[in-house]
């Protein structure tokens, strides 16, 4: 086999891995190989014609998400509504925004469980276990209502403070102008009307 083809091949292969990593993550790319009379391997993720006998070459794993129920800590959440006096369907909206309903889940910044909190607030909320669906969803409900009563029940500002805290929502007497936050806020608002409307 000569350098030309040996170049060639190198770089087809160095071209599929590109395409796997760069693949979209809704599309299925499973990597089809031919090889044709000269010994050239030839691939592809949308084989099109059946003369060439392109055959399977690398199965993609579908990507899945981990589904977690909406209704598992209603409960909960019900209960701390009624102690903190905060809404169920807010709850459950900054829940849903927060941890999409997963109690291990973990931020890159190190915020914990269903209504990702942070460590350095575990010990004023009293938090012993993060990832206690229970204590984790009341400090939670706990933290929201002090930001609510110090934003004088200004929702917006509210949620602003819970994700940016208070003093970034202070300093600009707005939604502080980070797109996190102002997506955050959207986010939990649209929840919100929804989970009021079912």
């Amino acid at each position: 086999m000569d350098r030309s083809r040996i170049k060639f091949i190198v770089i087809t292969i160095f071209y599929v891995i590109i395409r796997l990593f760069t693949a979209g993550l809704t599309a299925h790319a499973d990597i089809y190989r031919y090889i044709d009379e000269n010994g050239v391997m030839h691939f592809t993720n949308t084989p099109t014609s059946s003369t060439q006998n392109f055959k399977l070459f690398l199965r993609e794993k579908p990507k899945t998400t981990p589904h977690y129920s909406t209704k598992k800590y209603d409960d909960i959440i019900a209960n701390a509504s009624q102690q903190y006096d905060v809404s169920f369907p807010l709850l459950k909206a900054i829940i849903k925004a927060e941890s999409d309903f997963d109690p291990r889940a973990v931020s890159k910044k190190g915020a914990k469980g269903l209504m990702q909190i942070m460590p350095e607030n575990f010990k004023p909320l009293g938090i012993k276990d993060p990832f206690d669906p229970s204590q984790n969803i009341h400090a939670g409900a706990r933290y929201f209502k002090q930001m609510y009563d110090r934003f004088k029940g200004k929702l917006s500002l509210s949620l602003a403070a819970y994700n940016a805290g208070p003093t970034a929502v202070e300093r600009y007497k707005t939604v502080p102008p980070y797109e996190e936050t102002e997506e955050y806020v959207k986010r939990v608002l649209k929840f919100y009307y929804n989970y009021k409307n079912l």
